[in-house]
């Protein structure tokens, strides 16, 4: 065998593994392509960049209505989540320690990718307490690391959610999104 047909063989199972996206998202919302999810993350930080300079004229608004009905939701949505990882692993047996990504079309399998891509959707939805933030004129609140997750987990989790939506990795979201729950 020459050195290029391994080379060839070689670029082949990376094209194949990595190239091969998860069938069963290809019609969700805003999986189609990363595009929709890159242009929501830019106008995020266009948001947040000029937001605070729009906002130094003028009265902080009172949100306090908003803050707990946001607050509330997310922890709904959070703890549906939850659910939906913890019921559907455990009926599927997963092993948490060392569990492969199921590909199937099991009803189990699609209830766990869909509660990921819930969390996909919610880290969107997220990104709305820098508005809040912006609006009530609490500016200090934006820190750097804030505006990196928010602006980087939502584009992660859309790779995420694209490739490998499932397996032992989930159990780390079981346990996040109930603090989560508990921090709202």
């Amino acid at each position: 065998m020459k050195d290029c047909d391994l080379i060839d063989e070689g670029l082949d199972g990376l094209t194949e593994k990595y190239c091969s996206f998860n069938p069963r998202v290809e019609s969700w919302f805003l999986m189609q392509s990363p595009w929709p999810t890159l242009a929501i993350t830019l106008v995020y930080l266009l948001v947040v960049s000029y937001g605070p300079k729009y906002m130094s004229a003028r009265k902080p608004f009172s949100l306090k209505w908003v803050m707990v009905v946001y607050n509330l939701a997310m922890s709904v949505l959070n703890l549906y989540i939850g659910y939906e990882l913890a019921v559907s692993s455990t009926a599927r047996g997963y092993n948490y320690y060392c569990q492969p990504v199921n590909y199937s079309n099991n009803v189990y399998e699609l209830r766990i990718a869909s509660a990921l891509w819930w969390y996909y959707f919610s880290r969107l939805i997220e990104m709305s307490d820098s508005l809040i933030f912006i609006l009530r004129k609490k500016t200090n609140q934006l820190s750097f690391l804030h505006i990196y997750h928010h602006s980087t987990m939502f584009l992660l989790w859309w790779i995420g959610i694209k490739w490998v939506a499932g397996g032992s990795g989930e159990i780390r979201f079981v346990l996040f999104v109930y603090l989560l729950i508990l921090l709202e």
